[in-house]
């Protein structure tokens, strides 16, 4: 469809906005039988000198100015300054007239969509859905469509980053400043924003606030722990196997414990795997089995300090190299401040499908209680 645009009109408005209303206009005029009047550009407010496009349809004996704000790949927090825009731009209107705001995206997300519905504000993908409601009037259009090109979305599960995403889970649900949050994460508040900034994108942690009194909470522990198994399946941290004699395999945990506690060993260390996890979720009989999960480097001298000897079979104590998230909110399950890795490590670990793993892994995530 060709669109007559005031040459005033058509600099005030970008490329792309015009584009996206010349795609609404064909998409209006298709839907309600309306014919179309033009499309022009207006302030979003008196204050606000920045021009949004308005396409004007002819509706039997009214006109009605559809006045559009147009954003990427959009999102709750993204379409809240967009309602904001054209909720001012409509108020603002001297003349009073038919309107109606409309949000355009590349994509909305079905939060986004919501959003829009709760406020009377109609929207509309160019591929996929169109929804106006006016006077008796409603266009509620949802169709397949191509899947987009999706935003750019940063990996969670990297260095300090994955800190973040440790810590909110840990946090279960509480609403947290970003400072809190980076002093749990022993990270930068940088760092917590970019995470937090993505997870907002994805729908999994909800703001209130702003500014300094911003706080954020996670909505969806579930998806995010999903989603971090799913990376960390694809690692292949060091280890090496070991063995050592235990008069009574149910108790070597607590006789390496014991060694641990008396030797020089100053570097962060914590039981994982199975028997950590059983001791946390109690499940299987016994398991005669240790994973301990140490700095990278130092296991030479774990293995000197628990009297270890390299085992190629009948192994029955692993050394996993890795820092980081893995040594944060370590428990303590003895007197003598012996550590089991947090829940959620103990879970993640699990994830390898050794024996009777899986079972076990499940019964740590309903005690996790997401």
């Amino acid at each position: 469809m060709n669109l007559a645009i005031d040459t005033q009109d058509r600099f005030a408005l970008s490329a792309k906005e015009r584009e996206m209303a010349a795609r609404l206009a064909t998409a209006l005029v298709d839907a309600t039988g309306f014919a179309l009047v033009g499309v022009s550009a207006k302030a979003v407010s008196a204050e606000d000198k920045r021009r949004l496009p308005v396409v004007t349809l002819q509706a039997n004996q009214s006109k009605v100015d559809v006045v559009v704000r147009t954003v990427r790949h959009a999102y709750p927090r993204d379409v809240r300054e967009a309602m904001w825009q054209l909720e001012s731009s409509v108020a603002s209107d001297a003349a009073k007239r038919n309107q109606i705001p409309m949000v355009v995206a590349d994509s909305l997300s079905p939060g986004a969509k919501a959003l829009l519905r709760e406020r009377g504000i109609g929207y509309f993908e160019p591929d996929g859905c169109l929804y106006l409601r006016w006077r008796h009037c409603l266009v509620n259009i949802e169709r397949a469509k191509r899947v987009p090109a999706k935003a750019r979305s940063i990996p969670l599960f990297t260095g300090a980053r994955e800190n973040v995403v440790h810590a909110l889970l840990m946090s279960r649900g509480a609403w947290i400043t970003g400072a809190e949050l980076a002093e749990r994460a022993q990270t930068s508040t940088y760092t917590c924003s970019v995470v937090l900034q993505e997870l907002e994108k994805r729908e999994w942690c909800q703001a209130s606030g702003a500014g300094r009194t911003l706080r954020r909470r996670l909505v969806e522990p579930g998806l995010l722990l999903d989603a971090w198994a799913a990376q960390w399946a694809l690692r292949k941290n060091p280890a090496s196997n070991w063995h050592t004699f235990a008069q009574r395999p149910d108790q070597l945990m607590r006789q390496l414990a014991d060694r641990l506690r008396q030797s020089e060993v100053s570097t962060p260390w914590a039981f994982s795997g199975a028997a950590a996890a059983n001791l946390y979720a109690p499940l299987l009989t016994h398991v005669d089995t240790v994973d301990i999960v140490i700095a990278p480097g130092e296991s030479e001298a774990f293995a000197h300090a628990l009297a270890l000897e390299p085992a190629d079979q009948g192994s029955n104590v692993t050394l996993v190299e890795r820092d980081g998230a893995s040594t944060l909110f370590r428990h303590d399950f003895m007197q003598d401040q012996s550590h089991l890795s947090s829940p959620f490590i103990l879970y993640l670990d699990l994830q390898n499908g050794h024996g009777r793993n899986k079972e076990l892994a499940q019964r740590v995530r309903e005690k996790l209680e997401l």
